[in-house]
């Protein structure tokens, strides 16, 4: 029982406790001879007043980050796009998270933790008594999921082995499962087929409330590992069956299957028109992720200039700026108090087919990236934004800092480009005007004006026609896995604040956008190879580099590291163009007191509404 309820239990007992013994009875009737007092007729101050109305619901009025399209999926073995692990990441918890302001790591599900001596092995106790929760439409409340027999059923170690499981096996194809298969001990070979048995993985439960993660390194970041989205507690009953519950399969994270146990649950899911998340009333609170305030949050599927309209409307609490509508807000004092900052640590880029021509040259890839004016870009097109000389961002330990490393990275050279793509026109024996060039992105407002600015760059540039195509969401990032063009928008944002997350994580083999540069190797679905080591010395070299950094305890010399495997990344090979590091002004109302978040994630149970 929550504390909530039970409050509202002993007051009932309470107030039937007073009715029913706290005043003495008559019983006898005054002497006739003693006229009875009657009661003066109250005053206009002293008129009965109405009891208080219930305080009104608290709802937060937001837009997802998905612009105009629909949530992928919510499933956390198989969510990618950040809007998706927000929600992830509301409704359910790690055993462990980032802090949202300092992106330092702190206990989520977990009481208590103790690495082994060798730092490969970590024992973590968990929460014990918290209950998965649903949403019931038909009576409008969240309720406890209740098991064959009738008892509630509690978060326990055993689902938080069954959700790392279920991502790394080959089965569920989780785009998200090379981020534990290098890391976590056995995963690789689970994933891989090479060992099929899910005790092979270093995920052992000892007992209800207590799992033991074992690692084959004595990472930095491990902990951090067992913080991500695709490591949480999963519903397996619900997704697989039990003897009295219909397996869901994948449609366990649809409106009115949908099973959680986080500071808030899905309420209602109107594909392509918005997503609610309600309060969970049975979440008991810790320390570091405490009982909502919030009742409600309404993330609307809206574009930008749709969520402005909407917000002066008063029917948002919040909303990004268009660029166009920059200079108009920042100079109307009826928005001055409602404009804030925000910084992110993550990359908005650039990533190129490394092996479609003419991007398989590496010096029409480096053309393109060079003949990219970042500064204008930030200032003219985006009006917000850092210029991005480095992929890694900067916030990130270990990420090359551009003041270090002046002349390192990538910059706009527009001279260097030409040179670079007529040295390939002569070779080839073409014109500009051959060059046949697909740039994609998935379709939001702010896709669309950057990638018409930078088609403009080249085209004046280079003199190069380069066709732009959006697609919605879901399909976009069917198409981009695939690799059939030339150029593809991206954008990470870090999972943990380093360095390897942003290099190894996102380029390694087999890492998360390897099936998209296809360096080193073609690695789309239909035409996947392996990769032979010594076939590409510099990709040779960068894993190498990447290797040297992960294990340097030294800052300044891993920092040298890593800013060599940039130079490598973004110049030698030019696998990649960065385009700007995030940091923008955004709109919200007064009334909403929110915590600013730099992991590009928002702890929703910390904020409140002062209406």
């Amino acid at each position: 029982m929550s504390k909530k309820y039970f409050a509202i239990s002993m007051m009932t007992i309470f107030v039937l406790l007073i009715s029913a013994c706290g005043a003495p009875q008559v019983t006898q009737a005054p002497a006739a001879t003693q006229p009875q007092p009657q009661p003066a007729a109250p005053t206009e101050a002293q008129a009965p007043t109405e009891p208080p109305a219930p305080a009104e619901p608290k709802i937060l009025r937001l837009t997802s980050d998905t612009g105009a399209s629909d949530y992928s999926t919510i499933d956390p073995s198989l969510a990618t796009q950040s809007a998706e692990i927000q929600v992830v990441e509301s409704t359910s918890l790690g055993v462990v998270r980032q802090n949202e302001t300092s992106a330092e790591i702190e206990l989520a599900f977990a009481t208590d933790y103790q690495a082994s001596a060798d730092g490969l092995t970590y024992t973590v106790n968990l929460m014990e008594g918290v209950p998965w929760v649903r949403y019931n439409a038909d009576s409008g409340q969240v309720e406890t999921v209740k098991d064959c027999d009738g008892n509630d059923r509690t978060v326990k170690a055993q689902e938080f082995a069954y959700g790392i499981i279920r991502t790394i096996d080959p089965a569920t194809a989780s785009d998200y499962a090379y981020a534990l298969l290098p890391y976590l001990a056995g995963a690789q070979e689970f994933n891989d087929g090479t060992n099929t048995d899910p005790a092979s993985v270093g995920v052992k439960v000892v007992d209800d409330n207590t799992i033991e993660y074992t690692f084959t390194a004595s990472g930095v970041y491990n902990l951090n590992l067992l913080g991500l989205w695709i490591a949480h507690a999963e519903p397996q009953w619900l997704i697989e069956g039990d003897d009295c519950t219909n397996a869901a399969a994948d449609r366990w994270t649809e409106q009115g299957f949908f099973q959680s146990y986080g500071p808030f649950t899905l309420k209602e899911w109107v594909h392509d028109a918005s997503l609610t998340l309600i309060k969970n009333p049975f979440w008991p609170g810790n320390e570091t992720v405490p009982q909502a305030k919030i009742d409600e949050i309404q993330f609307r599927i809206l574009d930008a200039s749709a969520a402005l309209s909407e917000f002066d409307a008063v029917n948002l609490d919040s909303a990004g700026i268009p660029s166009e509508d920059y200079d108009r807000i920042h100079t109307d004092p009826a928005y001055a108090d409602m404009i804030r900052p925000t910084y992110t640590i993550g990359t908005e880029w650039y990533g190129f087919n490394n092996k479609l021509a003419p991007t398989d040259d590496q010096r029409v890839r480096l053309a393109l990236s060079l003949a990219i004016d970042r500064e204008l870009l930030v200032k003219q097109v985006v009006k917000g934004g850092i210029p991005a000389q480095f992929f890694t961002n900067p916030g990130a330990a270990g990420g090359p800092k551009p003041e270090l490393y002046p002349d390192g990275g990538i910059k706009y050279d527009p001279d260097k480009a030409k040179e670079l793509l007529n040295e390939y026109l002569t070779e080839k024996n073409l014109k500009p005007e051959d060059l046949k060039l697909v740039l994609m992105a998935n379709a939001t407002e702010g896709n669309q004006k950057r990638g018409e600015a930078i088609v403009g760059l080249w085209k004046d540039v280079l003199g190069i026609d380069v066709s732009f195509v959006t697609q919605e969401l879901k399909v976009y990032l069917v198409t981009r896995k695939a690799g059939k063009e030339n150029i593809y928008r991206a954008s990470w944002v870090q999972d943990y604040p380093d360095a390897n997350n942003f290099l190894f994580d996102v380029f390694g083999l087999n890492a998360a956008f390897t099936s998209v540069v296809d360096w080193p190797v073609n690695a789309g679905p239909d035409t996947s190879e392996e990769y032979t080591p010594g076939s590409n010395p510099n990709f040779d070299k960068f894993e190498e580099l990447l290797k040297q950094a992960a294990n340097e305890q030294d800052p300044k010399k891993r920092m040298d590291l890593y800013a060599q495997a940039e130079q490598i990344l973004l110049v030698d090979e030019a696998v990649i163009a960065p385009l700007y590091w995030y940091s923008s002004d955004f709109l919200m109302r007064p009334e909403i007191k929110d915590t600013k978040s730099i992991t590009g994630y928002d702890h929703y149970e910390k904020w409140d509404i002062e209406r």
